[in-house]
């Protein structure tokens, strides 16, 4: 039988000369999912976002702000904790439309290492710890539940630095010395999007880090008392590694980051484990290439996941933000596209609804992202 793709190749040629037309295969996605701008009235820098429910979300932000929304995004109440003008709330850590936990990062010992917890609603907000040690760096925090909870900070004495608490952040501990991780000289995390410290099902932990040789995943399997270490192949320096991770299944999972000071580099920037973060290996390069500081799972609908049960695979995106654009992924790390070029620093859902932030007072809300596997389209392109 003849090929009719050769004959139409040829109807094609007679028709148009191959001196002014270019035949070529391009693959394309639906673009129906995109990011919702939202127009909050402020510009502050924001790094810390905890998305709820489909309507609630709070955002850490400079100058001591907080700000949340319990409608959508229609209507956010801007806050300003009392004597906290100073400091930059890098990550948020909310329960509901009432409780959260604001952590503030920046050098302990310019009185900017604190946590505050409000209880009804951001009206009021108490002061639940503060360090004024010598080096310690506060970069993220995160809850297995409302009771138990992880704070994560650069090393101290060539260890990382750790708090933990057991009355949902009314009080924090300092992890014993001999508990906490070894860290290699040079080694820390980055304070860029919350995520640099994950909490996954009932107990487990991961540690994303850089600033030495080669970026490295720390993992605890009793909630922070006991850590182990695996070594990656993504590079890392003084401003490179490792900047954000989250999990989906008890054995998979993601990293992803690049370098704050070169956020366009072309560098491979996503790992991906499926042996619960022993082993890491490089997943695809998102789309647009360059830093991403936060990755966060898209769910079509909205549901609670217990952090160890395998999500059905076509019922699920990844999104990836960063300075250079965002990205999704139906492939699971595997294949990516972009979303948009908006610089943000930090994303979080809750099912199928997410918000992210970034500088200058930069909020979103995406309600879609698209499912659609990608097709062959046929483009002719004229030449000169």
């Amino acid at each position: 039988m003849p090929n009719q793709s050769i004959n139409a190749l040829f109807i094609l040629k007679r028709i148009f000369p191959l001196s002014f037309l270019t035949i070529l295969l391009l693959s394309f996605t639906s673009a129906y999912s995109q990011w919702d701008i939202l127009d909050v009235n402020t510009k502050i820098n924001m790094r810390g976002v905890h998305t709820i429910t489909p309507t609630i979300c709070w955002i850490g932000g400079s100058n001591g702000t907080v700000l949340r929304t319990t409608n959508g995004g229609k209507t956010w109440s801007t806050f300003k904790i009392p004597g906290a003008d100073s400091l930059d709330f890098r990550d948020i850590h909310a329960f509901g439309k009432e409780t959260a936990i604001a952590m503030s990062a920046g050098p302990a010992e310019l009185e900017k290492g604190k946590i505050y917890r409000t209880d009804n609603g951001g009206e009021t907000w108490s002061l639940v710890y503060q360090t004024t040690q010598n080096g310690v760096f506060l970069d993220g925090i995160d809850f297995w539940n409302k009771n138990q909870g992880i704070c994560l900070g650069d090393p101290i004495n060539g260890r990382l630095f750790i708090l933990t608490t057991d009355d949902g952040g009314k009080s924090w501990q300092e992890l014993p010395m001999e508990n906490r991780p070894e860290a290699q000289p040079g080694e820390a995390s980055f304070a860029a999007s919350g995520t640099s410290i994950i909490t996954a099902g009932k107990d487990r932990a991961y540690i994303g880090t850089g600033g030495g040789k080669m970026a490295r995943v720390f993992r605890s399997e009793d909630m922070g008392r006991h850590w182990q270490v695996s070594e990656t192949p993504m590079p890392a320096g003084t401003t490179s590694g490792i900047f954000g991770l989250h999990f989906w299944s008890k054995k998979n999972g993601i990293a992803v980051g690049g370098d704050y000071k070169n956020t366009s580099d072309t560098t491979r920037n996503v790992l991906l484990t499926d042996d619960g973060g022993i082993t890491w290996k490089f997943g695809a390069s998102t789309k647009p290439l360059g830093l991403k500081e936060a990755v966060a799972l898209y769910h079509k609908r909205y549901s609670t996941w217990n952090g160890d049960s395998q999500i059905r695979s076509d019922d699920f995106a990844l999104v990836a933000v960063g300075p250079s654009g965002s990205s999704s992924s139906t492939k699971q790390g595997k294949l990516w596209q972009s979303i948009g070029n908006e610089p943000f620093h930090a994303v979080s859902f809750a099912g199928n609804v997410g918000y992210a932030v970034g500088g200058k007072g930069l909020i979103a809300k995406i309600e879609k992202v698209s499912m659609k596997k990608k097709r062959r389209k046929l483009v002719f392109v004229k030449q000169d």
